[in-house]
């Protein structure tokens, strides 16, 4: 599994559902594998389509190389965060656009589930758009399975 919530200092609303999350899958027998997304350096996708040709998922060498090895090896990927300003975090953003280099150097990544968590501050479902689209649509290329 692949989490990327914010930092774990700020005990907030949505490390606290990670968290929660975390002790029902390990109790059920889960072997989970955490990132923080905020605590690692991670660059947005430079499109320059030399995706994997390096031995690595990214030829740009940050942090994403570190967690790309883990979704290959997931058989689900988990995705939590706060919602800020209507849409994804950066700095989990930077991580799900760098999910494309598995995908375009034909990493086999498919068959996997991927979910989210969320929270925010504002009632209605419609604030968490910005967030459930985009992930279930890095889900559909990468040949994931959406289940919550």
């Amino acid at each position: 599994m692949w989490f990327l919530p914010q930092a774990p200092e700020k005990i907030q609303n949505s490390f606290a559902m990670t968290q929660a999350f975390i002790k029902a899958a390990q109790a059920k027998g889960h072997t989970v594998t955490r990132f923080d997304a905020a605590m690692m350096k991670i660059g947005g996708c430079h499109a320059c389509e030399t995706c994997c040709q390096t031995g690595k998922a990214c030829s740009f060498d940050d942090a994403f190389n570190q967690i790309a090895p883990a979704i290959l090896a997931a058989d689900v990927v988990v995705f939590t965060m706060p919602v800020y300003w209507y849409s994804i975090s950066a700095q989990i953003k930077g991580g799900i656009d760098r999910i494309y280099a598995m995908v375009a150097g034909a990493k086999k990544i498919a068959d996997k589930e991927c979910a989210l968590i969320a929270c925010c501050a504002e009632n209605g479902l419609t604030v968490f758009d910005g967030v459930c689209i985009p992930i279930e649509r890095t889900a559909a290329p990468a040949g994931w399975r959406m289940v919550g």
